[in-house]
Order: C-alpha cells, then structure tokens, then sequence
C-alpha cells in the first residue's frame, strides 16, 4: 500500500559476497630451495543484515534502491596472508518490520527493537589455503579450497506500525478527525469514504509531559479479513497495538451492529486481536442532547466501556486521554 511517501510494503533482491579462494603457493626465497606450501586462507564474505532503525517509519527509502549486494571476499596470497574479509551491506527497517521469503511466503523473522541485527544472507566462507593440507606423506600441496558460493534471493519487507492506540473503525467514522485534535498529525480529512489510504501516527501528549503513541488505521470494511478492499494491508497494523480504540459516530444506524462487524472482522483476520485492551468511543457526539444519549445508551454494546466523544467541539477528550492512559499503564 502506498500513499505519497508512506510505504509499507517492498520486495528486494539480496546478494551476499563469495567466500575467497585459498591460495596453493609454495615459499620461494632465496637459498630456500623447497620453502613448503604458505598459501594463505580465502577471505568471508560479506553478509546481508538487516538492522532496526527506530528514527525510520516507513520502507519508502527502500522504494528506489531494490537491490543489495555484499562484497566479495578478497582471495587468500603468499606467506599465510589470509584475504580481505568482503564488506557487509546493511538494510535498515523501521521497527514492526517482517521479513518473508519471497516465494515460499514464510517468515524469516521480526525487527523489533532498535539497533536489532539480523543476518539475511551469510556471505560465503573463505577457502583453506594450502598449507593446511600439508601432512607427513603430502609435503607440498599444490591445491587449496575455492571460497563458498554466494546466497541470493527476493524477499518481501512488510511494515506492521508500532503504537500503543489502534483506531478501529468504519470509513468515515472521524478517526482523522480525531486523531489530529489531540495530536500534532495533519492526516487528510474529507466527508467521504477511504479518505486515508495510509496509517498515520501522532504523539497523544498527556498530563506531566507523558505520552503516547496513537495510529489512525484506514478504515475497516465489511469483508476486510477475507481481503475486500485493502483489508488485509489496513488488517495487518492494528496487530501491533496495545489497545484499540473503537470508533462509531453518534448518528450511526446500528452501533451494536457496527461494533459486532468491526469485531468480527479483527477476529477472522487474527483471534489473538480480541484479547488486546478495547475501549468504544462515540464520536460526533456534539449533535446529542443529555436524553438523546440516555436514548443511545440502552443500544449500546455491553462488556465495553463506552465514552461520547466530538472531535470538532472538543468534547470529552480529556476522559478519553484518562481512560486510554490507565489502560496502556493497567
């Protein structure tokens, strides 16, 4: 999925480096008629590594540069000198990044934390020099070991965000909306559906100069977790957040019926999602009245805790912000 420079999906092609060739030469001096084998070891190759980097928070710097290739290990020479070790080349990943192999669509592993490194190829050893094959009945070997193969292949990078507030909605449920009165993020807003077609992420900041992070997901539709849509792209972010925010505005026809939708939808693309902290929240709550919302609450969903909420009239934030802290720090 890609909007303007938010990437979360790439595939790369990864080269690492051949292994150097050991060297078969024999000393020569002078006055030394048979100075014996001292070929010197094949230097490695390099690696592939990928590293966590947590000031990154998309794969777009990868977008144009798509392929990777290590150094070569240099070739082992006279006097035991052992060749040049080949450069290992770096991939840095925004944190929440996996790795699958590219045709058999198994993971290979997680970025996480920062600083993480995770060898992706392992360039080729270097091969033995000759005089490690120098014995009692082969005095001078004239062969040593070619460097080991280099490793290649195309791998897929894909981008899970990492928040603590998952906004969990219906297209058009002021999520953006939301998301930009109490943070600094400017997502796109317009009164229609999928006007965000990318994740946004902005820093909630809370009492005594805490924070945290809040991500706006695109909204979900009915039929996301088989793939209508965009949903398992949209479905794949909220598994790295710690909480969700449930998001139905106010003049909803059923908000028990979209709450059970939404819910079903995050239970089909990964069961595990229901056990994550849940909080309801009704926005646009600004055209309620005190017996409209008495109204409301007889239809609301039970076993969630439910706030009403306006974004644009800025109506009970500062519970929401309350609420969310407790639960992030329960």
């Amino acid at each position: 999925m890609v909007e303007g420079n938010f990437v979360d999906y790439i595939k790369i092609h990864a080269n690492s480096g051949k292994g150097g060739r050991g060297s078969a030469h024999l000393h020569r001096e002078k006055y030394v008629a048979k100075g014996g084998p001292d070929g010197g070891d094949g230097g490695r190759g390099g690696h592939v590594i990928v590293r966590g980097d947590k000031n990154l928070w998309t794969l777009y710097h990868l977008k144009f540069k798509k392929h990777f290739k290590a150094e070569h290990g240099g070739d082992g020479s006279a006097s035991r000198s052992t060749g040049k070790d080949g450069e290992d080349v770096y991939i840095d990943v925004p944190l929440g990044t996996i790795i699958r192999d590219a045709e058999t669509q198994e993971i290979l592993f997680e970025i996480t934390t920062e600083n993480t490194e995770q060898i992706l190829l392992e360039g080729g050893m270097g091969g033995l020099g000759n005089w490690h094959f120098k014995s009692s009945t082969n005095q001078t070997p004239r062969y040593a070991q070619p460097g080991i193969d280099a490793q290649e292949g195309w791998f897929q990078l894909e981008l899970k965000i990492l928040a603590d507030v998952g906004l969990v909605g219906f297209p058009n449920a002021g999520k953006s909306t939301l998301l930009s009165v109490v943070t600094a993020a400017k997502p796109k807003i317009a009164d229609y559906a999928f006007t965000t077609l990318k994740p946004n992420l902005g820093i909630v900041e809370y009492r005594d100069f805490q924070t945290f992070v809040m991500a706006d997901i695109p909204g979900i539709i009915e039929g996301a977790a088989e793939g209508k849509g965009l949903g398992h792209r949209f479905l794949r972010h909220i598994e790295r957040n710690s909480t969700l925010l449930f998001l139905i505005p106010a003049d909803s026809e059923n908000i028990q019926k979209e709450y059970d939708i939404l819910l079903n939808e995050l239970q089909q693309h990964n069961p595990e999602l229901l056990d994550k902290n849940r909080l309801l929240a009704i926005s646009k709550s600004d055209m309620l009245d005190e017996e409209l919302k008495n109204e409301l609450k007889k239809e609301l969903p039970t076993g969630i805790q439910t706030l009403f909420i306006s974004s644009v009239a800025q109506q009970g934030l500062t519970e929401l912000k309350d609420t969310l802290w407790k639960m992030l720090n329960s």
